[in-house]
């Protein structure tokens, strides 16, 4: 029976993952009491207990249990930004390069922030490979659901007083800069981060992430793109599809309460436009998490994941 423990099991990435993982026969769920949910003895103990250790906590309480894990020999996930890009972690979206692999032998592995995980899937095969140049001057549309924004976010969408302000979708992170930005910057090898455009809508959960392309950043065409693309994404979690559109329409909010991720590509040789759906809390957050965790425990990978039939 594999052990886990959920530290910070009441947020919207927490419960999801209790959720998912509640539903398997292979998993015991270690929970604290509620006087000891903050006991750093209490969560050593839980930790030293656990064969693997989610972390669905804010930056800075991520890294103080981080540290407080120090000689576990628990896999530690980290939901947070704490540690996408620190040394001695190893970045959880094993559908990059040699990644799964990496994954594999780590034990402290960082979780995608949810735009990233959209901006990176789309970008990052395409650095690789060279047919995009790595000083490109990129930008990016990220369509989110509220439940993205945790417990704060949802009671003010879900609010009725506040519906008049909540109709319209809303930009945010104005000044360009998003805590995504580091990591979307250094998985994809480029040297600018892109400018960045994260609007919140007012469904609950559902990501559409959009980057749009131009010849003369690139060096071949929009069917270039699509082979890479059906190349690396063949897979269960991540595919590449072919004109999904429904009536000419993408909707955001198609992928939500599932755990995989659709990859097109749109537009024309002039314009080019890079689409990844998905939910920001399955493939997202909490199933990337648990993706991770299956890698980690030489589980398939698929493992306890809401996934569309083949």
């Amino acid at each position: 029976m594999i052990k886990v423990f959920i530290d910070g099991g009441a947020g919207t990435t927490g419960l999801r993952i209790k959720e998912r993982l509640s539903a398997r026969g292979d998993v015991s769920l270690i929970v604290l009491g509620e006087a000891d949910r903050k006991d750093p003895a209490a969560k050593r103990a839980a930790m030293d207990e656990s064969d693997v250790t989610f972390l669905c906590l804010p930056d800075d309480a991520a890294r103080e249990a981080a540290a407080l894990a120090e000689g576990c020999g628990t896999v530690l996930i980290d939901t947070s930004c704490a540690h996408r890009t620190a040394d001695g972690w190893t970045y959880g979206f094993p559908e990059l390069a040699n990644q799964k692999e990496k994954i594999a032998r780590s034990k402290r592995i960082a979780n995608p922030g949810c735009h990233a995980s959209g901006f990176i899937a789309l970008v990052a095969p395409l650095t690789e490979a060279g047919i995009l140049k790595k000083d490109a001057p990129l930008s990016c549309f990220s369509l989110t659901g509220y439940s993205g924004g945790g417990k704060k976010m949802i009671a003010r969408y879900e609010d009725p007083e506040n519906a008049d302000t909540v109709r319209a979708p809303s930009m945010y992170a104005l000044s360009q800069e998003h805590k995504h930005l580091p990591e979307m910057t250094k998985i994809c090898n480029l040297s600018r981060a892109p400018v960045f455009c994260p609007v919140v809508s007012s469904y609950y959960a559902g990501m559409q992430v959009a980057v749009p392309v131009t010849p003369d950043v690139l060096d071949g065409g929009a069917e270039d793109i699509k082979n890479i693309y059906r190349s690396v994404y063949n897979g269960r979690v991540i595919r590449y599809a072919e004109n999904p559109s429904d009536g000419g329409f993408l909707s955001a909010g198609s992928f939500a309460g599932r755990d995989d991720m659709q990859i097109t590509v749109c537009g024309n040789e002039d314009r080019i436009l890079l689409v990844a759906r998905f939910d920001n809390l399955g493939k997202g957050a909490s199933g990337a998490a648990i993706q991770n965790m299956n890698i980690s425990l030489n589980l398939p990978e698929e493992t306890g994941l809401i996934l569309p039939e083949d």
